[in-house]
């Protein structure tokens, strides 16, 4: 199958409304065809685990490349002189090695973000105004989170929606004066960004002794977590300040869990009980294993978080985080990331991924 021909058949696939676990699989045995044969890598892990197009029967089946695989390998079924964009993780801190993925083109992305936005987070409306706590494209070229919350605000911002990110940090004084406004006119709004950055915000708001009462159909989207650019925060805690702060009740206030990674985002349905309750589109699927040998744990057991995104194409759709959840009925829970004999197991998945891919 040409990449034309796949990526056509996930513009329809994706597009086409819910699916059954038939429908679903039939689609990602194309796309692991098709990684199989043009993923150099991903092809030499596969042959080593005995794993091949024609003796998978299920989604299920599909070998997972560890997340941290993308640090090590060139994980790309199109030529990288024809990659049109390239999103990079945000390092760590040793030797601040950074994940790229590469996008030959951002169609699959951007429609897989916009129908999936367009359910979760928007809902009822069509259109609102809102305000990013988060850098622009411009500013930031490799990040699938910049490029995610331009097409928010392109998609789905009213006139007069805008970045509140500046050289010297957040314009915290032409925040409220949007947030003021909003109050007074009574027309609904929407801040977006990283969690740190509403941590800051609120501190600023502290300072300040300020505090809004957001009109009813305002928002809240934030992701990320804290990522030592910020005072850590439990999240009921985090969502009872929110409330507090900008009035916006706690059903309203989304997270959004998402990594470079994938193509597809993960929601809740708010945030009145935490942890709520994460799932995904039609085209991902989440299994929660052991990361040692990817074997499904039962439902309320704490594990690895696997997830099978279609509209990864051009990488890997199979990926195993290094995630804690837990499974439940409509999606999973996030717990945080993997520590112990999890952690342990999740570098042993990536030595091994590493030694087979390059053999």
């Amino acid at each position: 199958m040409t990449e034309a021909q796949l990526v056509d058949n996930l513009l329809k696939f994706i597009s086409g409304g819910p699916s059954t676990e038939e429908d679903f699989n039939l689609m990602a045995m194309q796309v692991f065809a098709y990684q199989f044969e043009n993923n150099q890598p991903y092809h030499q892990f596969c042959l080593q685990k005995a794993t091949t197009p024609r003796t998978v029967q299920s989604w299920q089946e599909i070998p997972a490349v560890p997340i941290n695989g993308y640090k090590s390998l060139t994980l790309s079924c199109q030529m990288l002189e024809k990659i049109g964009r390239v999103f990079m993780t945000s390092g760590t801190t040793k030797g601040n090695v950074k994940g790229k993925c590469y996008h030959p083109f951002l169609s699959v992305y951007d429609l897989s973000m916009i129908i999936n936005f367009k359910s979760r987070f928007m809902q009822e409306r069509e259109k609102i105004r809102m305000g990013v706590l988060f850098p622009t494209e411009e500013q930031m070229p490799n990040s699938s989170l910049a490029h995610y919350l331009a097409l928010a605000l392109k998609e789905f911002g009213m006139e007069g929606s805008s970045y509140f990110l500046v050289k010297e940090g957040l314009n915290f004084e032409k925040i409220f004066s949007e947030l003021t406004k909003s109050e007074k006119t009574g027309e609904p709004y929407a801040l977006l960004g990283a969690s740190y950055s509403f941590v800051h915000l609120m501190d600023e708001m502290q300072k300040k002794e300020r505090s809004f009462r957001l009109p009813e159909g305002s928002k809240i989207l934030d992701t990320g977590g804290f990522k030592s650019q910020s005072r850590k925060m439990d999240l009921d805690s985090f969502y009872g300040s929110l409330w507090k702060k900008f009035g916006v009740p706690r059903s309203r206030c989304t997270n959004m869990y998402g990594m470079t990674e994938l193509s597809t985002q993960f929601y809740d349905w708010g945030n009145e009980i935490c942890p709520p309750v994460k799932s995904g589109p039609h085209w991902i699927r989440t299994r929660v294993v052991n990361p040692l040998n990817s074997i499904e744990l039962p439902e309320g057991t704490p594990g690895i978080l696997l997830h099978c995104d279609l509209a990864h194409f051009n990488c890997v759709s199979s990926i195993l985080t290094e995630d804690t959840g837990v499974k439940t009925q409509g999606g999973f829970f996030l717990m945080g990331r993997a520590s112990g004999a999890e952690a342990k197991g999740c570098s042993l998945a990536v030595e091994d991924f590493l030694k087979s891919a390059r053999e």
